[in-house]
């Protein structure tokens, strides 16, 4: 844990940066790691929110908790099935990351 700086972490994941390495941000959830650049992030975050709009399958009684959406990752050769619930919770791990980072940029500029 000493290698990584955390910048923002949730129930179903966290985002952290390795110290040696400040470039890309390491995002991990569901046991799938992800190593982005801040636009990358932004990109993958409307893809979430492409996703929402996606319908489950018609009645449907467990739509909040199926697998049935598939979520187009950074990767163009790799897409995740996904539910509601934990779209929402990538939606937040996402939106909070890039928040923390453009605060984190922003701030900087200003010392300078």
């Amino acid at each position: 844990m000493e290698d990584i700086a955390f910048i923002y972490r949730n129930n179903f994941g966290l985002a952290f940066f390795w110290k040696n390495k400040r470039d890309k941000i390491q995002v991990v959830f569901r046991n799938t790691g992800f190593y982005l650049s801040l636009q990358e992030l932004k990109d993958f975050q409307n893809n979430v929110l492409e996703t929402v709009n996606q319908q489950c399958c018609a009645n449907c009684k467990t739509s909040r908790k199926c697998r049935s959406l598939l979520l187009k990752t950074p990767s163009r050769k790799i897409d995740l099935a996904v539910n509601r619930e934990e779209l929402e919770e990538i939606n937040e791990l996402l939106g909070g990351t890039i928040f923390k980072l453009e605060k984190r940029n922003y701030l900087k500029n200003c010392a300078n």
